[in-house]
């Protein structure tokens, strides 16, 4: 088969026979250097302990906090300086952990974290209603007396607009140390089915045996052979359906968790928990579903062009990855991959490509798959005196390329947030989180399509970034709905059986592919899809990769229209941190959220890469 590589492709790590990487196989440099958090397990443990007795100086603050500005910066300071070490603990065993999903240590060692944070959470559990015992004028007399004070007073104003949601020091403690608990679904999910569950083991029509766990699915799901594409689908998401009453009890536990959390805090559903505290109001949410719905056109037409494209009678559901155009393979080794970034993200200025290149120098990210590590790919950028970390599962695909790309966004927002904020704003809300990550794909896409001559291969990329749409814009505001429905079941007192969740997805699956309209068949065991998705665990989070994606369009489309303070805006965007509501750090950067305009254009944006692939489709009389 010819293939069109657009820089060399070299292979240097070994496989095994059955296609797993042993991590020992994997050099250094594309490895973690995880001793810039602590130089061994030693230290985590003495750094541990320290905390540990350190953590019983909360107590001398209670009864003080508002007696003067001196006593309320003491204490808050104290607080931050608790969380922001735990958080490197926190973060050091973690990471391990999910370099090797098997190895119990590092499990044992954040589960410890876990326990040692709860129970400090319980210990503090007076601060709040402490402060919100006096009136805000107290509050804000002590602030114009302590300029120390500033980076608290946003934090110190959203307490008080939350506090009818608080509970008082008696019912605070009690949910505090609920804390312990919380993870477990999660927590359980993600070492079944990473670590424990059998993964099936299929002989693909070349003869190769491959073992279909998350990262082999993620890559022959894409095969260009149909009858590969079908084995590897059914396969895995039969190995699923054998686990779905338990995997369907993990996820019951998530959301009922989420719903007791939401009752307890005197909020009327678990969706108006996630988004008030935030200062997001809930119709965002109902307006993005409604708003992606009204546009399934748009996306069934995407649908047809990728039937059109692959020449098939009928589209199904496990052709959606398939490479559109034959002959064509985009393949980039890591080197090449960071070659590319660095030249795509150039619009951003000198500061951000400089530091992107220490992200690959300094062992920032780790590459590659390796057997028991987690799959996925995600940036922590908890490490607030150090620099952020990311984990990748590399395939040599553009796909992997657009997912470091993706990470790197999160990664410099995260940086920037660091270095300009102090350390109680830096953080920023998860609404805003998949702006940055968004915004560097579409700047991936314009810098390598400019690049292509190739019809063929501009097709194939094409099709590539409107897959992102599908993904990012249609799938998650799918998944979105799908959190919607469950958390409503259960608050409505309906439970929740692997069955029943099985049904919920796969009728709003049917729902956005048009199966009934014939425009996507969808095949039966797609049922099970939700038990292979683990951002259901993390409540309600999905649906910020839809809205972030229609303000990361905005913004980039003004960066490389060449607008006046695009960049300029842009970079205050990164480095704002949390020092705002999310929805007016966006405003400020030159998008409103609230209104319809963004989703609109990014429709008409889809629309217009349909325009040009069926020009193209036209004029090669395909």
């Amino acid at each position: 088969m010819k293939k069109h590589f657009f820089f060399s492709c070299l292979l240097f790590i070994a496989l095994s026979a059955t296609g797993q990487t042993e991590r020992a196989q994997i050099e250094d440099r594309y490895k973690w250097n995880l001793t810039d958090i602590y130089p061994s397990d030693e230290a985590w443990n003495t750094s541990k302990e320290a905390l540990v007795k350190e953590m019983e100086g909360v107590d001398s603050f209670k009864g003080r906090l508002t007696q003067s500005s001196k006593d309320l910066l003491d204490a808050l300071e104290f607080n931050s300086g608790i969380r922001k070490q735990a958080t490197l603990l926190s973060i050091y065993a973690g990471m391990h952990s999910d370099l090797d999903t098997r190895d119990m240590k590092y499990l044992g060692m954040k589960q410890e974290m876990q326990q040692i944070l709860s129970g400090y959470s319980a210990r503090t559990a007076f601060i709040r209603p402490e402060i919100l015992s006096v009136e805000w004028p107290v509050i804000e007399a002590l602030l114009e007396q302590e300029p120390l004070l500033g980076p608290y007073e946003k934090m110190l104003k959203d307490m008080f607009r939350l506090k009818e949601h608080t509970p008082g020091e008696a019912e605070g403690r009690i949910l505090a140390l609920s804390g312990m608990v919380y993870g477990v679904p999660g927590s359980v999910y993600g070492t079944f089915t990473n670590a424990e569950m059998p993964k099936p083991e299929v002989t693909l029509t070349n003869g190769k045996k491959v073992i279909l766990d998350s990262q082999g699915f993620d890559r022959y799901r894409a095969s260009d052979v149909r009858e590969d594409r079908v084995l590897v689908f059914e396969s895995f998401f039969r190995n699923l359906e054998a686990y779905q009453a338990t995997l369907g009890e993990l996820l019951y536990g998530g959301v009922k968790k989420d719903v007791y959390l939401a009752r307890a805090s005197n909020y009327t559903s678990s969706l108006e928990a996630k988004l008030y505290p935030n200062n997001i109001p809930v119709e965002v949410y109902h307006a993005l579903i409604q708003n992606v719905n009204d546009n399934l056109p748009a996306f069934h037409r995407y649908l047809q062009i990728k039937k059109r494209m692959l020449g098939v009678d009928t589209l199904r559901y496990l052709d959606l990855y398939a490479p559109v155009v034959k002959d064509i393979e985009l393949s980039y080794d890591f080197s090449e991959a960071r070659k590319i970034l660095i030249e795509a993200l150039a619009p951003l200025g000198p500061e951000y490509v400089a530091t992107v290149d220490k992200a690959f120098d300094q062992r920032w990210i780790d590459v590659y798959p390796s057997t028991g590590k987690r799959s996925g790919a995600y940036s922590n950028g908890s490490f607030y005196d150090g620099h952020p970390y990311i984990l990748l599962n590399y395939n040599d695909q553009y796909n992997d390329v657009s997912t470091t790309a993706h990470e790197l966004g999160h990664t410099m927002h995260s940086y920037f947030s660091n270095k300009t904020q102090p350390y109680p704003t830096a953080r920023y809300s998860t609404f805003v989180a998949e702006v940055a990550s968004t915004f560097n794909e579409v700047l991936l896409f314009d810098y390598i399509i400019d690049k292509i001559e190739d019809e063929d291969a501009k097709l194939s990329l094409l099709m590539d970034r409107l897959n992102g749409f599908k993904g990012t814009l249609f799938r998650q505001t799918q998944f979105a709905e799908y959190e919607l429905k469950i958390h409503e079941a259960v608050e409505k007192g309906i439970p929740l059986t692997g069955k029943t969740l099985s049904e919920l997805y796969m009728g709003i699956v049917k729902k956005y592919y048009g199966h009934d309209k014939g425009i996507c068949y969808v095949d039966d065991y797609i049922h099970m899809e939700w038990a292979y998705i683990p951002h259901f665990y993390l409540n309600y989070y999905v649906f910020q990769y839809s809205t972030s994606f229609t303000a990361s369009i905005s913004l980039a489309k003004g960066l490389l229209d060449g607008t006046q303070g695009s960049r300029e805006n842009y970079l205050e965007f990164l480095s704002a941190g949390g020092s705002e509501d999310p929805v007016e750090v966006l405003k400020r950067a030159g998008v409103d959220m609230t209104g319809s305009q963004v989703f609109e254009s990014t429709i008409s944006a889809m629309n217009g890469i349909m325009d040009e692939m069926e020009r193209i489709l036209d004029q090669k009389g395909l």
